[in-house]
C-alpha cells in the first residue's frame, strides 16, 4: 500500500479507549464476558492488566485462549483494516469469557481513520487484476451503521462486500 495513502487516511484519526472489568464468576460456563464479535476499527490494542485468562480468538472454528503475558499488548486487526487492505489483512473474531476465581481487567484502545474520510480499499491496491471487493462509503456512515447493529459476527463487513453479478441475481 502506498505510504502517503495510509498516512492521509490515518493522520488525525480517531482514538477511543474502553476499560473492562470482569468479576470472578463461580459458574463461568453460564456467562459470556463479551459476546463473540469483530471490531469495527482499524486496530485494537489491548492491555490485560492483571494477567488473568479470558480473551479468546476463533481459529479454524475453535475458541483459542490468549495467554496474557506480563507487560505485553495484544493487537487485533479490525474490519476497517480488512476493508482498506482489500481483504489482505483479515479482522479477527474474539470474545471474553469469565474466570471462576479471579477478576479480569483490560484496557482496549481503538484506532480509526479520520471521521471525514472515505472508507474503502486503498486505491494503490486495486486495479484490473485486483478489483475492489468492498464498496466505498463515508467513514462516519460506516461507523453509525456498524454500531446500530448488534454484535453479530461479520454481518456488517459482509454488507460492505461488493456483490458479483451472480449474487445480485440470487
Amino acid at each position: 500500500m502506498d505510504a502517503d495513502e495510509i498516512k492521509e487516511l490515518f493522520n488525525d484519526g480517531v482514538q477511543a479507549m474502553r476499560m473492562n472489568y470482569y468479576p470472578p464468576c463461580p459458574e463461568p460456563d453460564m456467562v459470556i464476558g463479551f459476546s463473540p464479535h469483530f471490531d469495527a476499527d482499524a486496530l485494537t490494542i489491548l492491555f490485560q492488566l492483571d494477567e488473568t485468562d479470558g480473551l479468546q480468538v476463533r481459529k479454524d472454528g475453535k475458541w483459542v485462549p490468549i495467554k496474557p503475558l506480563p507487560n505485553a499488548f495484544v493487537v487485533n486487526i479490525g474490519d476497517i483494516m480488512e476493508i482498506v487492505s482489500n481483504g489482505i489483512y483479515r479482522s479477527i473474531e474474539h470474545r471474553a469469557v469469565a474466570n471462576s476465581t479471579k477478576q479480569r481487567l483490560s484496557i482496549a484502545t481503538f484506532y480509526n481513520s479520520k471521521l471525514d474520510s472515505e472508507l474503502g480499499p486503498a486505491l494503490s491496491l486495486i486495479g484490473p487484476n485486483n478489483p475492489a471487493i468492498f464498496q466505498r462509503i463515508p467513514l462516519e456512515k460506516y461507523l453509525k451503521e456498524f454500531f446500530a447493529r448488534k454484535l453479530d459476527g461479520k454481518a456488517y463487513l459482509d454488507f460492505m462486500r461488493i456483490k458479483s453479478n451472480e449474487e445480485h441475481e440470487n
